[in-house]
């Protein structure tokens, strides 16, 4: 497992059933490649619930979860702390997401009571064979590995060939971090940052397959396997 993971408890058994799961990120986006990749790849989970604020999450009538993930940075006023103790309160157990993977952030998390703090960068699978160890269950060996099933004619597109430092700022980009905060996890300018995700852009605009927007820079990371 990477060492961006950090664990605060072992595996409890969960049983046999599937587990039933709940998600809030206030990345309507990333929400959706999320709860999309999960409901394709892991049958052993249950997606029951796809929050993009606290309040929806909380109200919602499948609430409490098995499992919650959440994501760390939220717009919305209510601390980690409190969100959190308030799922533990209800008896779920609660992975954090977050692109900002500081010392600082890992601890408040853990020591609210967060099952594990993981990096917005891990691949999924690694996300997911992360909450079946907290929740006791051995990944199968039937399961697809992919991010999702691409989109129809996606197979007959050209992947653009993106150099190292390209690939690098893509990829942190489309998991949530804005482009000062991939020059700083790249250790360069912000405009070399900037620089290598207008290639990218203008790479993909080049294969015909649009990357102007960030929601479809999103999409074509899930569709070339990026987000994987």
């Amino acid at each position: 497992m990477s060492e961006s993971l950090a664990t605060a408890w072992p595996a409890e058994s969960a049983g046999t059933d599937r587990i039933r799961l709940a998600i809030l990120d206030d990345h309507e986006v990333l929400l959706d490649s999320l709860s999309s990749w999960i409901t394709s790849n892991a049958p052993d989970f249950d997606l029951v619930l796809s929050a993009s604020t606290w309040l929806q999450l909380v109200h919602s009538d499948n609430f409490p979860t098995d499992l919650v993930f959440i994501d760390f940075q939220l717009r919305e006023a209510v601390s980690i702390e409190a969100r959190v103790r308030t799922c533990r309160a209800a008896g779920a157990k609660v992975i954090v997401l977050s692109s900002l993977d500081t010392r600082e952030s890992r601890e408040r998390a853990l020591a609210a009571g967060a099952a594990a703090f993981l990096s917005k960068s891990l691949p999924m699978r690694e996300v997911m064979d992360a909450a079946r160890t907290i929740m006791g269950v051995e990944p199968g060996p039937s399961y697809q590995r992919d991010w999702r099933p691409p989109p129809v004619g996606v197979t007959a597109q050209a992947r653009p060939k993106l150099s190292a430092g390209e690939v690098q700022a893509f990829t942190l980009y489309v998991s949530g971090l804005s482009t000062p905060e991939v020059a700083e996890r790249m250790n360069v300018q912000y405009e070399t940052a900037k620089t290598y995700l207008r290639r990218v852009r203008e790479k993909y605009a080049k294969a015909n397959r649009p990357a102007s927007k960030k929601a479809e820079l999103i999409r074509r990371a899930a569709e070339d396997g990026y987000l994987a």
